[in-house]
């Protein structure tokens, strides 16, 4: 036992740390643990089968190619001039509508990654001109999307239900609302503090911008109408009742598909084309992390081993404050090396026995790891949010520890809260009887 736990865990960091692909990792060292314990190789083609198998993992494709489409259809422009109007014009005005259009996009694509991306080629040039500093930009955009993972339709969330029995995806997309929307405004504060002290973002004199009319303000919404509009529709239709989330996931695509090409048409064939493609190759490249895990998994679980390390964590503290803040930490810092679906593969087998000890309920678990993992998104030194947007605003991720800390510590104030009042998540679905 000692001897598997020592390859399972040593050898898989060991891979990681030598650059090795993490689903790689994952399959070749559950494949060594499943051989050195003779426990049958030829079980793992079905391992791998039924490790993506699962229906609502379907969603999983189609909320990525939803977010492609609406990036690349200009719906993101169109609602940044909307909501300039409606932030006004004050000092640190760009960086709330950063940080609102990041809230606004996380209703429709479910990826962090992609939301900072699609935020940050939007706001960096109109934001650079106002003098924000390029690694302040990079740091917020990254921060901001990761609320994305909170705010449904959220992609974790998907994968989660699906690694947990018992665990609704409705449900879990009521309870990431509210954290979501408080991580959001909670971001707002150190962003706007921050332009004050450092006196960029300031407002335009009065004679150099047009008044703010009502009719001006009326055909700024109408043309953010169609984008405003893609997160009541999926939700609403979600909580009607009219479609289940994977369904949801494809009336999005072809909500985006009708925008881009109908209504504002900005996307000619070759864009279609060129998003199928890239949304494909993001797609492939998670179920095959989650196909190879399965491998990891089965060895981790067969083996006892997962249900050793959770002994072991449960052994150094009987104390559920103590364990929760040592599961906060633990999180946070896999967090900065792991996406969220990879972190809930490699450790959920090891925390669900200790959340079933301190009957903790499930639906809220699911929110606390997530926001601890979208913590980790934009936290250095390997965070994957601030890598996308450093490459977008031209700077490096260590210009931007002077500003990445603040938002960070945001953000965790809203972690802590709704760790230690859990009603915070649960409220609404409850509320709306999912749970």
């Amino acid at each position: 036992m000692t001897l598997a736990i020592l390859l399972l865990v040593g050898l898989f960091i060991l891979l990681m740390l030598v650059g090795v692909p993490i689903g790689v990792a994952m399959g070749l060292t559950g494949f060594l643990v499943i051989a050195m314990e003779g426990m049958g190789a030829m079980a793992l083609p079905t391992n791998i089968w039924t490790g993506i198998a699962k229906y609502p993992l379907l969603a999983l494709p189609m909320f990525v190619l939803a977010g492609m489409v609406f990036e690349r259809a200009g719906v993101a422009a169109r609602m940044v001039g909307f909501a300039q109007l409606l932030v006004g014009n004050r000092t640190g005005a760009l960086a709330i509508v950063a940080v609102l259009l990041c809230m606004i996009l996380g209703g429709v694509s479910g990826s962090g990654a992609a939301d900072a991306a699609a935020v940050a080629a939007v706001m960096v040039p109109p934001m650079l001109r106002q003098g924000y500093p390029p690694s302040y930009v990079a740091s917020l955009t990254a921060a901001g999307g990761s609320t994305d993972v909170l705010i449904p339709p959220s992609i974790p969330f998907i994968v989660y239900a699906v690694l947990v029995p018992g665990v609704s995806v409705p449900a879990l997309f009521l309870a990431g609302v509210v954290p979501g929307i408080l991580s959001g405004l909670a971001l707002i504060i150190p962003a706007v503090w921050l332009a004050r002290r450092g006196g960029f973002g300031l407002p335009e004199p009065r004679s150099a911008r047009p008044p703010l009319t009502a009719a001006r303000l009326w055909r700024s919404f109408l043309d953010a109408l169609w984008g405003l509009a893609a997160p009541v529709v999926i939700l609403g239709g979600l909580r009607s009742g009219a479609f289940t989330p994977t369904e949801a996931a494809v009336v999005a695509v072809f909500y985006g598909l009708f925008v881009g090409v109908v209504v504002y048409r900005s996307l000619s064939w070759r864009d279609i084309y060129e998003v199928l493609r890239d949304s494909a190759e993001i797609s492939a490249v998670v179920l095959l992390i989650i196909a190879l895990a399965a491998i990891y998994a089965h060895a981790g679980s067969a083996a006892g081993i997962f249900d050793a390390l959770a002994t072991l964590l449960i052994g150094l503290t009987t104390n559920e404050t103590v364990m929760l803040l040592a599961i906060t930490v633990l999180l946070m810092i896999a967090g900065t090396a792991l996406d969220a679906i990879s972190t809930y593969l490699i450790f959920l087998p090891i925390l669900l026995p200790i959340a079933a000890l301190f009957h903790w309920d499930l639906t809220w678990f699911g929110v606390i790891i997530t926001m601890n993992v979208a913590i980790g998104a934009f936290t250095p030194p390997t965070a994957v949010n601030l890598m996308v947007t450093c490459r977008i605003a031209g700077c490096t991720m260590e210009s931007t520890m002077v500003w990445v800390w603040w938002f960070l510590l945001a953000m965790t104030a809203v972690l802590l809260a709704v760790t230690f009042v859990p009603e915070i998540a649960l409220a609404l679905p409850r509320w709306m009887g999912d749970l």
